[in-house]
């Protein structure tokens, strides 16, 4: 009885308020607070035995049509298949540049530097660091979204810095004509040091060849208190489409089976061994493992698995 009481009496509070509610006037509805927008941080840090490993978001960029570039001799319907099993559109991606910042603790190694000066000295900044700060520059290889915040107008972006690189690479785009080399590399020739497989940086980070992507493209290998991790550069450029796909060919691979054979020996040793690795065009924070999978590999986004 009592609770046919309340609800009887509820609804003839509501009747009568009806017309009262009718005659307010309406009032706009307003957020707590303006939608933002998608973020992404400027940058993640994490421990690898006795080095800090930083990965920079230096920028990001939009793709309409990603088959004109990543898997340009698969079929329109496997492209298409591949990405609706991973979740992603086939006809729209997104790309990230990723440079890598170890600190080895004696030296910061900074590995490529982003499309533009600002790009990275702004993912820099917010991780604390100063560009005069970088002791060392290592270029994966030279395309312009590696090499391009080399040097402003102002000169060079790392004052300080030395540079070292594959001595293939630099060979080959020396004589290539290339403006972006030309204008950002070159300047610096006097401050460079050459490697060639297997050549150390410093201790605990020795280049691997990688060729493929471009003539002299190297990858490099890092190791700290029994801790590895690669950083893979250009090795692969997507994480499903090259990754799940090594042999799909990537319109800016400069010898495509060259870059297939790179992919699979590279991610195949990062696999086998259960190592992290730093990508630069990865999805950021651009760090993860893989696992084999099929033809080719499996992404897996690292977790904490280097911050305990």
């Amino acid at each position: 009885m009592i609770t046919q009481t309340l609800t009887r009496r509820s609804a003839m509070l509501a009747a009568a308020a009806l017309p009262i509610a009718a005659a307010l006037p309406l009032s706009p509805v307003t957020a707590a607070l303006p939608l933002q927008g998608a973020a992404l941080p400027a940058f993640t840090r994490s421990r690898l035995g006795g080095f800090e490993v930083t990965t920079l978001l230096a920028g990001t960029r939009p793709m309409d049509k990603p088959q004109e570039t990543f898997g340009t001799n698969a079929s329109p319907e496997d492209f298409t298949a591949l990405s609706q099993a991973n979740f992603i559109p086939a006809d729209r991606s997104l790309n990230f540049f990723a440079p890598v910042l170890v600190n080895t603790g004696a030296e910061l190694v900074l590995f490529d530097t982003g499309l533009a000066p600002e790009g990275i000295t702004a993912a820099l900044a917010a991780a604390g660091v100063t560009p005069d700060k970088i002791d060392l520059v290592v270029l994966t290889h030279m395309h312009g979204d590696h090499i391009g915040g080399l040097m402003g107008d102002g000169g060079p972006t790392f004052a300080k810095a030395r540079y070292v690189t594959g001595s293939v690479e630099h060979n080959h785009w020396s004589g290539a004509g290339d403006k972006g080399f030309d204008s950002k590399v070159k300047p610096l020739n006097d401050r460079f040091t050459m490697l060639d497989d297997g050549g150390a940086v410093v201790s605990g980070i020795t280049a691997m060849a990688a060729f493929g992507h471009t003539p002299g493209h190297m990858a490099f290998h890092l190791e700290s208190d029994g801790q590895r991790m690669m950083i893979t550069a250009d090795t692969a450029n997507h994480y499903v489409w090259s990754l799940q796909r090594p042999d799909w060919e990537v319109r800016f691979d400069a010898d495509k089976a060259a870059a297939a054979a790179a992919r699979k020996t590279v991610f195949g040793m990062i696999a086998a061994d259960r190592i992290p690795f730093a990508g630069y065009h990865m999805p950021f924070p651009a760090q993860g493992y893989v696992e084999p999978a099929g033809e080719g590999f499996c992404f897996v986004p690292l977790g904490y698995q280097l911050t305990l």
